[in-house]
């Protein structure tokens, strides 16, 4: 089973068509980004999307077409982008109801229930504490290794 990096990559561009404006930029293209966070621009593309619905970035199509942010980076958290690009539960119970007659069967999906739900409570609270702002000052003082690169 591996791991979902949407909300990882969806930070990642909103981090990095804050820092290509604030250096004077225009509005990002989806292969700029798409080539930062070393995926295909469709990728890029869907995730922008779903952060557009969200009211976190726009577009801009014809001359000049690409993302900018619409809102600060201070007033997003991290709870906004989780939101836009992970709108189901973080765990799923079973799709078919289990054998009911089984004592296991019948008491597994509300045991689970209450815990998963206390899980995405603290899920919640803690990204609710970090904004984008925030992740884009540990990007930046992260240790560089290698040549200077957007």
């Amino acid at each position: 089973m591996s791991a979902n990096s949407r909300l990882t990559i969806a930070a990642h561009a909103l981090a990095w068509i804050s820092l290509y404006q604030r250096r004077g930029h225009g509005v990002a293209t989806s292969e700029q980004i798409a080539a930062s966070a070393n995926t295909n621009p469709v990728v890029i593309r869907r995730l922008l999307g779903e952060l557009r619905r969200a009211g976190l970035v726009e577009s801009r199509r014809g001359a000049g077409a690409g993302w900018s942010l619409a809102r600060d980076l201070e007033s997003m958290t991290l709870l906004d982008v989780y939101e836009a690009v992970e709108p189901g539960p973080l765990f799923a119970l079973h799709r078919a109801t289990p054998d009911q007659n089984c004592v296991v069967g019948h008491g597994i999906q509300p045991a689970m229930r209450t815990i998963y739900e206390g899980i995405e409570e603290t899920l919640r609270r803690e990204l609710a504490r970090v904004t984008l702002e925030d992740v884009l000052r540990d990007v930046l003082a992260a240790p560089r290794q290698g040549a200077d690169q957007e």
